[in-house]
């Protein structure tokens, strides 16, 4: 009976250290800071976008899940619950515009609200991928206004 109860007692001792070694190193893990980040890829807007139109697949295991920095025209700039995105227009399509959809960091709101329809801008963030109709960028961050 004493044995099993040193195999139970180093059970939960190896138990609690994996915990602890799971909330100290796994859990804890700082957030890549994606504003500081050095981007994996940078190209336009335009390229980028048709990157995806022409072939998905490629451009999937190319961009996606990568940071990107990008060069282009804003179109618009939307601000729809509490969220800012910069919106690239390179086509229309049955559900209206297409084109990248940059989802800002609030951090860089200031940065993109000043910009105006028609403004060059350079843009940085992560790729998501594309939903058939936009190529999505998260956590976006204002690069320079051109």
């Amino acid at each position: 009976m004493k044995k099993w109860m040193k195999i139970f007692a180093a059970l939960i001792l190896v138990g609690i250290f994996a915990a602890l070694y799971v909330w100290f190193f796994v859990y804890n893990k700082p957030h890549r800071d994606f504003a500081k980040a050095e981007p994996d890829h940078i190209l336009t807007a335009e390229q980028l976008f048709n990157a995806f139109r022409s072939n998905k697949v490629v451009a999937d295991s190319l961009y996606t899940g990568m940071v990107v920095q990008i060069t282009g025209n804003v179109n618009k700039v939307e601000f729809y619950d509490s969220i800012l995105t910069a919106v690239f227009v390179f086509d229309q399509g049955m559900f209206g515009d297409e084109g990248i959809r940059c989802v800002m960091l609030p951090d860089h709101w200031d940065g993109l609200k000043v910009v105006g329809p028609g403004d060059r801008v350079v843009l940085k963030g992560f790729c998501t991928g594309y939903n058939d109709t936009d190529v999505i960028i998260e956590k976006g961050s204002v690069i320079r206004n051109e």
